[in-house]
Parts: C-alpha cells; structure tokens; sequence
C-alpha cells in the first residue's frame, strides 16, 4: 500500500492497462464519509474516455509512465528474437494471453502480438485472437508513438522491421477494418 503522496502530475502521460495511453488532466480530492479520497483524472487518448484512480488504486490498476528508450530497445529486441511459445489449448492461451494483456506491461503486450503472429502462420486465428491481435497491435504503436514523439506510421515500419527479422509481417490496422 502506498501513502497518498503524487506519483504523477498534471499533464503526465501515463498508460491504463488494456485501454492505452491516456494523459493525467487533474487531480482532484472528494470527502466519502469521514475520509478524504484524492483521485487522477485521466483521459484516454483513443476514446476520449475519462477515467478516475483513487491515489490508493494506482498500483491495483497498474497505472504506469509510457515506456522510455531502453524498455523500447528491449521490445524491439524481443519481437525481433525473443522466445513465444503458445499453448495448444485455445481455452488456456486466450487466458494466458488475457492476463498478459491486463498486466499493463508493453513487453508482455509484444509477447501477445509475437505470439498470435506466429499462431497465425499455421493456423487461422478464431475471432476473439483477431481482436486481441488488434488490441495488441494498437496499444503497442500508441504507446511507442507517443513515448518515441514519432508519428504512428513511423512506429509501424520500426515494428514491421524488428517482426522481419523473424520472418513475421507486422498487421496492418486496415486488416482489422470490418
């Protein structure tokens, strides 16, 4: 349990686990009862969804700072020769990938994508791993576009050449349109 000191501040970029990258727009205080909760508004920068974290919430939700360069280093390298292995069971490794996807951890999300990327060489992924293929996808561009100060389309070609190198294309966002 942390105390109620500010982790982050006004303007911070930060990212909420499963929902992407969002920016800190206040922080304000409510009395519940005989208690003073202080709370993060945040809103996400995909939906416009505003979110609020009580202080005492933060790590439970694994709000966290964009990644910075040698946590990007470290994704590049995994998706270019890092180990996946995928349970056979399609039960098992939609859970698996699930919690990966929810730890709020960008490499774990690059694991996500790697490995339904080489599921998806031998075999068709069923609708629900196309979806989190897309969500795996988007939150590892957004983030890096944001934490690199680089358009979308540049993080793109930075993921599709780190994936060549294993042989994997990198999914294109027009792939996933209905």
């Amino acid at each position: 349990m942390i105390s109620s000191e500010l982790l982050f501040h006004i303007g911070d970029k930060v990212v909420y686990p499963n929902h992407g990258v969002g920016v800190i727009e206040q922080i304000s205080s409510r009395t519940i009862g005989a208690t003073v909760e202080k709370f993060y508004l945040l809103k996400i920068k995909s939906s416009s969804l505003k979110v609020m974290v009580p202080f005492h919430n933060v790590n439970n939700v694994g709000l966290r700072r964009v990644v910075r360069n040698g946590e990007i280093q470290k994704i590049l390298d995994f998706l270019t020769d890092g180990e996946c292995c995928n349970n056979s069971d399609w039960k098992y490794r939609f859970k698996e990938n699930s919690d990966k996807m929810r730890t709020g951890s960008l490499l774990e999300v690059a694991a996500v994508l790697k490995g339904l990327l080489l599921l998806n060489q031998t075999k068709p992924l069923s609708f629900r791993e196309k979806k989190m293929l897309e969500r795996a996808r988007y939150l590892l561009v957004s983030e890096l576009a944001m934490a690199k100060n680089l358009e979308e389309s540049a993080v793109e070609q930075l993921l599709s050449k780190a994936l060549a190198k294993c042989k994997l294309r990198f999914p294109e966002a027009a792939e996933f349109q209905a």
